[in-house]
């Protein structure tokens, strides 16, 4: 019975992955060819995306790899990088709540996409909510896993100038954000978003706006639910 009610699962929950299907392949395979070039087999790659599983900080980590390794530095810039699941993770603490053991991985393989797709997709009637989400949250992990490893082996056959491909990762960002925004709903969520965006690159930089852009959403939208929507 549980192996039909996650199969019923996996087949509601693709398509709304395909979007992340197609950024995650494309994504992967960057990240597989960027590893390859560096010197990295596809092992490496691979096991990089299943263990770590943390998209933009993995493109940053080849550089650390390729450099001098400062073990502080590595994690001050890792927590600064991630630093947003720490937002994404509060606001999953009621959704997931009573999920039993599957809870451990949905934390685990909480990303970006998947947040975005979790937050705003309603679970079909006819399937159980914990078996949605973990098809979700499944699909979307092994969409980079599978991407990386075609990469990797691309990467060992194919030799060629690799500038501008960590670009389809912010690539990825503004299309799902673009369909987002489409929903009505969701229009001046998105655009308060661009606004703490600008106003904290203007006083804090570009090397240091994402924590304070973070921070302040948050501030935001707690006020906006207080005293808004109540």
């Amino acid at each position: 019975m549980k192996r039909n009610e996650l199969k019923h699962a996996f087949k509601l929950a693709f398509p709304h992955t395909i979007p992340v299907l197609t950024g995650f392949l494309i994504l992967g395979i960057a990240y597989g060819v960027l590893m390859s070039s560096k010197g990295y087999p596809v092992i490496y790659s691979v096991l990089m995306s299943a263990i770590a599983f943390c998209g933009s900080m993995q493109f940053v980590a080849i550089t650390l790899l390729t450099t001098l390794f400062n073990p502080l530095e590595a994690f001050l810039l890792s927590l600064m990088v991630n630093a947003r699941h720490l937002f994404y993770g509060i606001s999953m603490l009621e959704k997931y709540k009573g999920f039993g053991k599957i809870k451990n991985f949905l934390i685990y393989t909480l990303c970006d996409e998947t947040f975005s797709l979790v937050s705003s997709v309603t679970p079909p009637e006819n399937v159980e909510k914990k078996y949605f989400y973990f098809a979700i949250s499944f699909l979307d992990y092994s969409y980079w896993i599978i991407g990386t490893f075609l990469g990797g082996v691309l990467g060992s056959f194919i030799t060629f100038n690799t500038t501008g491909l960590d670009f389809v990762l912010t690539a990825l960002f503004v299309v799902l954000f673009i369909e987002q925004i489409r929903i009505k709903q969701n229009r001046v969520y998105g655009f308060l978003g661009i606004a703490l965006g600008i106003l904290s690159l203007i006083l804090f930089g570009a090397s240091n706006m994402v924590i304070p852009t973070m921070i302040s959403v948050l501030i935001v939208l707690l006020v906006w639910r207080k005293w808004v929507c109540n």
